[in-house]
């Protein structure tokens, strides 16, 4: 009877100490990634959920919290992020915590699930071109498809999404006529569908989606995702190579290698890992761009300008391969290009004496006769002198005067051997004769 006592006391422990531990901990097994998508979307940002969305599927969580905030930005960028949200297995939410304008917006028609804090707003989807204008029409139509397939993938009313992206779509009742794009606030998305609800609170969207008990892994970005999403900015990619053609510019008259060197150095060197990291570029740009260099330098010591042109080619083939969007790139080139014209030009006007390495290129310098130069000496004191002919002029020959034989070169006509002519023009090496007419002229 004691023996059976203390096996139900044993057993009663074992249940205390082993397995209330091991219900408590099962109660939180599930796990959900928390996700940031801030400021503008471009290749850098889509780097970063490509990472956190295979984190996530690697440790198996139950789901994907996308928390956006953003104005939109590449199309191209927006594309992948929408292809990596509709490829993962995983229940992916949007939570827009204030803004998902452009891109932004398309992006979270692509999550299963759409949560909007009272005061978010989406839509506002016109794709616009590098100069801020609307794009054109090729374009455009292809963005208002492409909206309208986001809300079809998740069985949305299409007609909302188009009028985001299509001005002309007329909803006055949602402030959007003619001519305006529509925007909704969280309680209009909610009403027409493309809201689940609207939450207060991260913990009130846990709540509403039934994840109150996962445990929260919040991911962020890496200090290289960091730097790639910063040069990745379609505003920044111009400063850099900006920065860079001006930098070397002004290297061509800095003795030795300073401080405009190294701030080119840099801004190229920040180009090609910001966009190594993000995907955009592979390592065969790279090498195209060193090529490129060396053919540059070599220009110093090769004639002809050959080398320097295709170099300069491979560079700028390099910047333009290292960028997702060839158009944008070419554009940001121009752009550096013509920083660097402008800086060469006021350079050359105002330090053109001062310059280094550059007098290496470029003739600075003349040899006129006023600066002491001269290509021959001229004989001003042949001229009027009276010779004969050495050789027939046709119209060059030579002449004797003095038992010297000069080069020279009648006037035009023919002159035989052995004839009288007199020195009319001396130019340098140049000397003119003409025959001799007057009596008293022949020596």
């Amino acid at each position: 009877m004691h023996k059976m006592i203390g096996r139900t006391l044993l057993f009663i422990l074992f249940v205390s100490v082993f397995a209330f531990p091991l219900l408590e901990t099962g109660a939180a097994t599930s796990t959900v990634y928390k996700v940031p998508v801030e400021d503008v979307v471009e290749k850098g940002l889509y780097a970063f959920l490509q990472r956190s969305f295979e984190e996530a599927e690697d440790a198996g969580a139950e789901a994907i919290i996308l928390e956006i905030n953003t104005p939109g930005g590449f199309t191209d960028a927006a594309d992948q992020i929408a292809k990596l949200m509709d490829e993962s297995s995983l229940r992916v939410i949007a939570y827009i915590n204030n803004k998902a304008i452009s891109a932004g917006a398309f992006i979270a028609l692509y999550a299963d699930e759409i949560y909007m804090s009272p005061t978010a707003t989406m839509g506002a989807a016109q794709v616009i071109d590098s100069a801020g204008n609307a794009a054109d029409v090729k374009a455009h139509s292809v963005w208002v498809a492409d909206m309208i397939t986001a809300a079809e993938s998740h069985k949305r009313e299409p007609k909302y999404a188009a009028a985001m992206a299509e001005p002309e779509n007329n909803l006055p009742e949602y402030r959007a006529g003619v001519g305006k794009l529509l925007t909704l606030k969280a309680d209009e998305a909610k009403k027409v569908g493309y809201s689940n609800g609207t939450v207060g609170s991260f913990d009130e969207l846990l709540k509403e989606t039934g994840l109150e008990n996962a445990e929260i892994i919040s991911t962020k970005e890496t200090f290289a995702e960091s730097i790639a999403r910063f040069v990745t900015h379609p505003i920044v990619v111009p400063i850099l190579l900006s920065i860079a053609g001006l930098g070397f510019v002004l290297e061509l008259y800095s003795p030795g290698f300073g401080v405009p060197g190294s701030m080119a150095a840099i801004s190229l060197v920040l180009f090609f890992y910001g966009h190594l990291v993000a995907g955009l570029a592979g390592y065969e740009t790279i090498i195209l761009f060193l090529i490129g260099a060396g053919l540059i330098v070599a220009e110093i010591f090769l004639p002809h300008g050959i080398a320097g042109v295709i170099g300069s080619l491979a560079i700028i083939g390099s910047i333009i391969m290292a960028g997702g969007n060839p158009m944008y790139m070419a554009i940001s080139v121009l752009i550096a290009v013509a920083i660097a014209v402008i800086g060469m030009v006021i350079i050359m006007k105002f330090f053109g004496k001062k310059l280094h390495l550059l007098n290496k290129v470029v003739l600075m310098d003349t040899t006129d006769t006023e600066s002491g130069y001269v290509s021959n000496v001229n004989r001003f004191e042949l001229l009027g002198r009276i010779a004969k002919t050495a050789t027939p002029l046709r119209p060059s020959g030579a002449i004797e005067l003095d038992g010297e034989r000069i080069d020279v070169v009648s006037e035009g006509s023919y002159i035989g051997k052995g004839i009288s002519v007199i020195i009319v023009k001396v130019e340098g090496s140049r000397t003119v004769v003409r025959e001799s007419k007057e009596k008293g002229e022949n020596e």
